[in-house]
């Protein structure tokens, strides 16, 4: 009996114990890090922020608008600038750098001219609207460039040489067809320097 006692009282004791420490242990964990509430707060908008970065807004079309070529040099823009400031040097009697500014626009005009005759081709029975708008183009640069051509001649002269202007010339004959203004102008150029001795008069003679 007496046993039975002190076994009893000994379980007590160490119930009691093994309470008190279990409520210690656990006061310790929850008293280590506490967490600032703010820190949560920053922590989700800035995953938000880096989520909204990565999605995309679909009300927004799918639609690049065109760059201006405005300052490209390789366009029709950039080629008549260059034709204002050869005009420009003209003026000023500096047929050097008249010769330079017309060289480059004449080179970037038909440039242009047989890129838009390239995409014209390429889509030739594919989308008519495309082809249509790309020879246009092909035309419009080709035009240009022949005036480019014919004010190079005339500097060409200008400068006593006319023997660079010739070639020049037959080009936009061949370009232009003899009937055509610029053509007739050409044509007449070549009469003034001698390389040819019949003068056109725009009608068919024998």
């Amino acid at each position: 009996m007496l046993k039975k006692s002190l076994s009893i009282t000994c379980n007590k004791y160490l119930i009691l114990i093994i309470s008190t420490l279990f409520a210690t242990t656990t006061n310790s964990v929850f008293a280590l890090s506490p967490i600032n509430s703010s820190e949560i707060i920053i922590a989700q908008d800035t995953l938000d922020a880096d989520v909204d970065e990565d999605i995309p807004n679909i009300n927004q079309p799918n639609i690049v608008a065109p760059i201006s070529q405005t300052d490209t040099l390789l366009s029709l823009q950039g080629g008549e600038r260059l034709m204002m400031e050869a005009e420009q040097a003209v003026n000023q009697g500096n047929y050097s750098l008249a010769e330079t500014k017309l060289q480059q626009a004449r080179r970037i005009f038909n440039q242009l001219s047989n890129f838009y005759l390239q995409l014209a081709d390429s889509f030739s029975g594919i989308d008519n609207r495309i082809t249509a708008d790309q020879r246009a183009g092909a035309l419009r640069t080709a035009t240009l460039r022949d005036e480019v051509t014919y004010q190079l001649a005339l500097v060409h002269r200008a400068q006593e040489k006319p023997e660079l202007s010739v070639p020049l010339l037959i080009q936009i004959i061949r370009s232009q067809n003899p009937t055509s203004e610029l053509g007739r102008k050409s044509y007449q150029q070549l009469y003034e320097i001698g390389f040819v001795k019949v003068p056109f008069e725009g009608t068919n003679r024998n």
